[in-house]
């Protein structure tokens, strides 16, 4: 508990104000739902219900097989704002360079340690931006925050939260983060560039700026007790001030030699293979994104199993990568 509300505490035992007692087991509980100790919040609220108080925390979220009934819906048409990842489809291995993975090790370090570092006055990385070409796993990168913090994934989906009616596409967005404000989760925001655009351009209408207004408000307000991910393909169109409300950005390269050679180990760690000449191999793969080479190796490793081999040769992973080159 913070110092201001045991000042409030101890005051309001002082004075024997009973409603002064329930605001504060309120804030008490609130304080520990932005912390993200729903559980010790739940209990709480359990132990003021059992003495007959009406207290409650503020909404919350589990997620569940029922989640989709409490996630934002847009007022209009009444359809999801957000989707929820179940933990059990979240894909979590990454092969990256050795900086950008050093970044992905400090986000979640920080995140766990949140509570140490709160003693110090200090927070963690919160608002995470990650930017890099198609295919070179933003999405990835989401999914592994998610999987490594053990925060439930809630994906923004665009299609229902961007609407043609004036200041709708700003009031779903409110409604999302207000939904999350006291739900610990990664709220991840993929090609939010179209949300984002820069308020220099010229094509772009009145109502565009006005929701880049809004999302920077939004951003300015975030104190949830989660983590916030941004993903976009099109960094050099992002709005100069949405870049600075990013606690931390990170790009997401294409893989090198060593990242592609790890990634086709990894995909074909269930199969058989005889002994690669990487050399060829990778000259043949130089400029695929992650996608592209998980792709080629799962492809030969289908046929292989397709054929009732038990071997993916050099050859059938050859093809395979050809066949997907310029394939994003």
């Amino acid at each position: 508990m913070n110092g201001t509300l045991l000042k409030r505490l101890f005051k309001a035992i002082n004075i024997g104000s009973n409603d002064d007692l329930q605001k504060i087991a309120q804030a008490i509980i609130d304080d520990e739902l932005k912390k993200g100790h729903t559980q010790l919040a739940k209990e709480l609220s359990n132990a003021m219900l059992a003495n007959g108080r009406t207290i409650k925390p503020e909404a919350t979220f589990e997620m569940n097989a029922n989640s989709m009934s409490v996630l934002p819906k847009s007022k209009r048409y009444e359809t999801p704002l957000a989707t929820y990842i179940p933990s059990d489809k979240l894909q979590h291995d990454m092969v990256l360079p050795n900086k950008v993975e050093e970044k992905f090790i400090r986000i979640e370090k920080e995140y766990a340690a949140r509570e140490r570092l709160a003693l110090y006055g200090f927070t963690p990385r919160k608002k995470i931006l990650l930017f890099g070409p198609p295919g070179c796993g933003k999405t990835l990168g989401a999914q592994r925050l998610a999987w490594r913090t053990g925060l439930p994934l809630i994906k923004v989906r665009f299609d229902s939260l961007i609407s043609s009616y004036l200041g709708e596409t700003a009031s779903n967005l409110r409604s999302i983060f207000d939904t999350t404000a006291h739900s610990p989760c990664i709220l991840f925001f993929d090609e939010f560039d179209s949300i984002a655009k820069s308020r220099t351009m010229d094509q772009d209408v009145g109502e565009i700026k006005r929701v880049v207004n809004s999302f920077l408000q939004l951003l300015d307000e975030y104190e949830s007790p989660g983590l916030l991910v941004a993903a976009t393909n099109l960094n050099d169109q992002i709005d100069a001030a949405i870049w600075r409300r990013f606690d931390d950005s990170i790009e997401i390269p294409k893989p090198g030699p060593e990242e592609l050679k790890q990634i086709i180990v990894v995909t074909l760690s269930g199969m058989k293979t005889e002994f690669f000449d990487w050399s060829i191999l990778l000259k043949e793969a130089e400029g695929f994104s992650a996608a592209q080479i998980v792709r080629a190796a799962g492809d030969a490793a289908k046929k292989v199993i397709l054929d009732s081999s038990e071997l993916v040769t050099q050859k059938v992973l050859l093809s395979a990568i050809t066949e997907n080159r310029g394939v994003n």
